[in-house]
C-alpha cells in the first residue's frame, strides 16, 4: 500500500499524485465513496473498458461470429450485478471489522505529529 499526504485547497479540491493517477489509469472521472471515517477515491471504469477485456477473453477461447456476439452479450450483462455484489460484500466486511480505521490511520501518521 502506498500513501501520500496531499493538501486540500480552500475550494475543497485535491490533486491526485501523478504516480497514483498513472498507476490506476484514471480517466476523466473518479468515484468518491464515504465510509464512516474515510473517503475512498477510485477510477470509474467505463463499460467499454470491460467490453475490450471481455472480447479479448472470448476471442482467446476461439469464439467468433454469432457465437462470439451471443457470449459477449451474456458476459457483459453479468458485469454490473457482479460489481454490485463485490461492493456490498466489501461494505459488509468493513462493518464486521473492529474499529473504523481511525486507529490504523493514527498509527501510520503518529510520527508526523512530532
Amino acid at each position: 500500500m502506498e500513501t501520500k499526504r496531499i493538501s486540500v485547497s480552500k475550494k475543497r479540491q485535491i490533486t491526485i499524485p501523478q504516480r497514483f493517477f498513472e498507476k490506476l489509469n484514471i480517466g476523466d472521472e473518479v468515484e468518491c465513496i464515504m465510509t464512516n471515517s474515510e473517503i475512498i477515491i477510485r477510477p470509474v471504469r467505463q463499460e467499454t473498458e470491460f467490453a475490450e477485456e471481455i472480447l479479448k477473453d472470448l476471442i482467446s477461447k476461439g469464439l467468433q461470429g454469432e457465437q462470439l456476439l451471443a457470449e459477449f452479450r451474456n458476459t457483459r450483462a453479468k458485469i454490473r450485478p457482479a460489481i454490485k455484489r463485490m461492493i456490498e460484500e466489501a461494505e459488509q466486511l468493513a462493518q464486521e471489522l473492529d474499529g473504523t480505521g481511525d486507529d490504523m490511520m493514527q498509527e501510520i501518521f503518529s510520527n508526523m505529529e512530532d
